[in-house]
């Protein structure tokens, strides 16, 4: 029996629902309900939008032929303890087609990978990123398999022809510490935490949780598959944009075909996820960290036009909370200074005080362009609108509206702080 299913931009698809037992998008809403649940049942994450978004990137792997593009998903913690296998664990059991690796290895990598892709689980990989330079092949064929039609050239057979073999499918790393830059600018990024006393976890024990979880896997796989036809025509209103929608729009297209709260959870998230991802870059980048640091020393001495270089790099320096006083070998000085600055465009020049002396010094102007670029005010990122506490539905034919307020800009815990320069 064929029956129409009206997605949330209007359009129509088909599925056949004796052999799903999805009888609606209202069933998609409470099979994703379900399934956030149940990984909320074995992992703590991070926060709520973490837990949605972990949710819709697993049914997500079921629509894989459907998407033009495969975000990864980077499970990545301070220290060891914090969650990230279990995640993989779960994990494991619901997405489609799994295979489960620690040091796989570039020609095996894209040979499993095919028309209709598995779904990639790779746990400790900081091991496989330890060092600059390891691995760059591997790193280079993650990033090539996050858009579809970039496919990995061979020399193969005994005829020696180029073959290309397609990259294209959904990843899971975990790691303890950060990911390589060129991969979280792909991913979906769970900042875990070691649970506190009071979070609580029904162990994962194989014989009771595999069959529930599979279960779920099953389910969304009778619901998903049918509808690979009309999620590749979805084309939903994102509220980013470039890479982060990109990688965000394959969850997006699952919430907006399963409808209920969803569409509008899902755009909470993706906003607030994106930006907590942009603070935590700024954090965490060595030259982003000075531009940041630069700005705070002008503010703090009311934004004169101009700095001598001395008294800035003393004023970066003696800042017990940065890493300029161990910059180097010495800490941080003038040379160093106007280094790392040089790829901003910045250098330091003659400059006449109000006191008449002359003296090497940067200028505030010279900063604005890059300050606006690297390191603008978050509170200024992402404007949404004021928050309707209950939306009104949408129309019939029109996608829900996407979110509006104040939403959190990271998880409980606080973010992370920056990476100390040695």
């Amino acid at each position: 029996m064929q029956q129409e299913i009206t997605v949330p931009d209007g359009r129509l698809g088909t599925g056949d629902h004796e052999s799903t037992g999805i009888e609606s998008a209202a069933d998609g809403a409470a099979l994703l309900d379900e399934l956030r649940s149940a990984i909320a049942k074995y992992a703590v994450l991070p926060s709520e939008e973490a837990l949605i978004a972990v949710t819709l990137w697993v049914a997500a792997t079921h629509i894989q032929p459907a998407l033009q593009h495969a975000p990864r998903l980077a499970v990545v913690g301070p220290t060891k303890g914090c969650g990230k296998s279990r995640v993989l664990d779960v994990l494991h059991e619901t997405v489609h087609q799994p295979i489960m690796t620690v040091n796989m290895s570039t020609a095996v990598l894209f040979r499993v990978i095919g028309k209709n892709p598995r779904t990639l689980l790779v746990d400790e990989a900081d091991a496989i990123f330890s060092k600059a330079g390891d691995n760059e092949e591997l790193r280079g064929l993650l990033n090539a398999g996050h858009q579809r039609n970039r496919p990995a050239w061979r020399i193969s057979g005994p005829e020696r022809k180029p073959t290309p073999y397609p990259t294209f499918a959904m990843a899971a790393l975990a790691a303890i510490g950060d990911l390589p830059d060129t991969i979280t600018d792909r991913a979906v990024v769970l900042r875990m935490q070691k649970r506190k006393p009071g979070e609580k976890v029904t162990p994962f024990r194989s014989r009771y949780a595999v069959p529930e979880l599979n279960t779920l896997r099953d389910k969304l796989a009778a619901w998903l598959t049918p509808l690979q036809a009309t999620a590749a025509r979805l084309v939903p209103r994102m509220p980013v944009e470039d890479r982060a929608a990109d990688t965000w729009e394959p969850l997006v297209i699952v919430a907006d075909m399963a409808g209920g709260h969803w569409p509008t959870s899902a755009r909470a998230a993706c906003v607030a996820m994106t930006r907590n991802e942009v603070v935590q870059g700024e954090q965490t980048t060595l030259k982003t960290r000075l531009l940041r640091d630069i700005r705070r020393v002008f503010a703090e001495r009311d934004n004169p036009e101009a700095l001598r270089t001395h008294d800035l790099v003393h004023e970066l320096t003696v800042d017990a909370e940065a890493p300029w006083a161990e910059y180097g070998t010495k800490g941080l000085n003038a040379y160093h200074l106007a280094n790392l600055l040089r790829d901003f465009n910045i250098s330091p020049a003659n400059y006449r005080f109000e006191e008449g002396r002359q003296a090497k010094a940067y200028m505030r102007n010279r900063f604005l362009d890059a300050w606006a670029r690297y390191c603008p005010d978050p509170t200024q990122q992402v404007t949404t609108p004021t928050h309707e506490v209950t939306p009104a539905p949408p129309a019939k034919g029109q996608s829900p509206a996407v979110p509006r307020g104040t939403l959190p800009v990271g998880p409980p815990g606080g973010i992370a702080g920056p990476k100390r320069a040695r």
